[in-house]
């Protein structure tokens, strides 16, 4: 990957960004939630999560898009601009449990970037998708 004038990376298709490691807390689940304005118990009642087949709370989809965005804009810089994310939820993220996020880029075109995202945890692929990026003017350059 080579680097803008602006110091950020110019992507090219195949291109692997680097993992984002994220610790799975009861926190982050619950600010999450909240944050997110989703009171489904299931986000942060752990008893009511038991009773309705879960093990423990579990983190919203909210939180989970938030996250990809984040390792998104981490990587191309604060001027991307997330144009889409499409994802789609797999095995749930609970406390104590650890997801890491790796991305490829499978498209390039002029100032827009697709990125293929998959964030795995101990129970397998939490979330996997597609993300497409604005890329800061001078990369594209």
């Amino acid at each position: 990957m080579s680097v803008s004038r602006t110091g950020g990376p110019v992507p090219r298709a195949g291109d692997e960004l680097p993992p984002l490691t994220v610790p799975i807390t009861r926190t982050l689940i619950v600010a999450g939630a909240i944050a997110s304005r989703d009171f489904q118990d299931v986000h942060h009642d752990a008893e009511l999560a038991r009773e309705k087949g879960s093990p423990d709370i579990f983190m919203n989809i909210l939180t989970t898009n938030g996250l990809v965005g984040r390792y998104i804009t981490d990587h191309f810089g604060p001027d991307a601009v997330l144009r889409k994310v499409a994802i789609r939820l797999g095995a749930p993220n609970h406390p104590g449990d650890t997801m890491t996020l790796t991305g490829t880029v499978t498209e390039v075109d002029g100032d827009t970037a697709e990125v293929r995202v998959v964030g795995v945890n101990g129970l397998g692929q939490h979330v996997t998708g597609t993300v497409t990026v604005g890329l800061p003017g001078e990369a594209a350059a």
